[in-house]
């Protein structure tokens, strides 16, 4: 079975540069690149087997060779300067941080999944959903534990009050919260009523493989990634593909081929700009033009050499924040001078894989496969600093969660899901030295 995302591999890159433009335009310059390819009726797809890996070795390489070119991975992406070229004491900044607690769910499978909502924290162990009190992280109640046949969940959001899981059966629920504070499945996505509509008519299918066709609303591979923006859902899948729900009846009102490879992330701005991150190593930016039904794609990055695993935006979708299997995560800025994004360098330090990333406020975490969460902040002049490294897992750290506790400024507590089966809880004070 080959593997769609890259953990522990990543270390042996031989991946070629990709050179191609790091600008990123934004909507108001539609029209520079074609439309991508639609999965329309008429369309045919290749096959949705599991992708090929970004990353690849001959069989004939020499066992010298295959050592060189691990010393030169260590070097990620030379071409783009690094930014963390600050320190707290630079910024004038107090940083404290200290692991709480830590929990294991009862059946110690790995942590696929973590979401904040309210004030609840959920968490998936394979096809389970446990929920928690964010305060006490005392279990509330499970659900979805009777249905293994649903694979592993791979992400969770939140949207008019429904509760979106994503799975690996490629199918999306929805889940309703009773009076009695549990969650009743409402439907899957694509819905009865959706598929009824357009079964009867042969436009509606397209080839996913060889002699075996789907309607074009159906993911045809595992659902990786859920983002939500303006009463829409926003699906990614290893099928390549990018799809839009609405969530007032829950209907697929647009399908994008997106990527070459399985898509492994997705963020959207405020405005409605959608970031996708692909195994093919690329991130695509893609805008519906004023007037217009579908998304169009705007541009293409090319400047991770591997898989792309994980993509975040910050407050304001001013600033993109993209890892990868090359241990870089990569800083992309809008310039105030022009409407668009340039790459702006990138942030190093984790020794292997970028699985994870989430902005809160002016912080980014980062989580790795080398077992550790990084917080990173923006300093003058673009340039970051690497405020703490927080440790404990001794997994790969595949998901993390983190929300800014009102009551204390400065204050925000993270959570860290990881392969061991384990969630750990740190609370992250950062202050100005003024102040104290």
């Amino acid at each position: 079975m080959r593997v769609r995302t890259c953990l522990a591999t990543c270390s042996t890159s031989t991946c070629t540069s990709n050179t191609s433009d790091s600008t990123i335009p934004l909507p108001k310059t539609i029209n520079r690149t074609p439309t991508p390819k639609l999965l329309l009726p008429s369309d045919t797809t290749s096959s949705s087997d599991a992708p090929s890996s970004s990353i690849s070795s001959s069989n004939s390489t020499t066992t010298s060779n295959s050592s060189l070119q691990r010393q030169l991975s260590l070097q990620t992406l030379p071409s783009v300067p690094s930014l963390q070229k600050l320190s707290p004491e630079t910024l004038n900044l107090s940083i404290s941080h200290l692991c709480i607690t830590s929990i294991k769910p009862k059946s110690s499978l790995p942590i696929t999944c973590l979401s904040v909502h309210a004030n609840l924290l959920y968490a998936a162990s394979s096809h389970e959903i446990n929920v928690y009190d964010r305060a006490t992280c005392e279990t509330l109640c499970s659900f979805n534990g009777q249905d293994s046949s649903s694979g592993s969940l791979k992400a969770v959001t939140f949207c008019d009050g429904k509760l979106f899981t994503a799975h690996q059966d490629c199918k999306i629920r929805v889940w309703q919260i009773t009076e009695s504070k549990r969650y009743k499945l409402l439907t899957t996505l694509p819905t009865v009523n959706d598929r009824l509509r357009r079964f009867v008519f042969p436009k509606n299918y397209v080839t996913v493989r060889r002699h075996n066709k789907r309607l074009w609303i159906d993911h045809a591979d595992a659902v990786t990634g859920l983002a939500v923006n303006n009463g829409f859902i926003y699906s990614v899948s290893w099928d390549k593909s990018l799809k839009i729900w609405r969530a007032s009846d829950l209907r697929c009102v647009e399908s994008v081929r997106a990527h070459e490879d399985a898509v492994n992330a997705v963020a959207v701005s405020i405005e409605g700009t959608v970031y996708t991150g692909s195994a093919d190593s690329r991130i695509r930016v893609w805008a519906k033009p004023v007037g217009e039904k579908r998304h169009v794609l705007i541009t293409t990055l090319e400047k991770h050499k591997s898989a792309v695993n994980a993509l975040a935006l910050n407050d304001d979708g001013s600033v993109l924040f993209s890892g990868a299997c090359d241990r870089s995560i990569l800083v992309w800025e809008r310039e105030d001078s022009a409407n668009h994004m340039v790459v702006t360098g990138a942030l190093r330090g984790h020794r292997k894989a970028i699985l994870c990333l989430i902005n809160v406020s002016d912080l980014l975490f980062s989580g790795s496969a080398d077992c550790t969460v990084r917080i990173w902040q923006r300093g003058l002049d673009g340039r970051y600093c690497c405020l703490a490294v927080l440790e404990g897992h001794q997994k790969p750290v595949k998901s993390l969660a983190a929300v800014s506790e009102a009551a204390s400024k400065g204050v925000v507590s993270v959570f860290g899901g990881s392969l061991d089966g384990e969630i750990k809880q740190w609370q992250v004070t950062v202050s100005n030295r003024n102040i104290l």
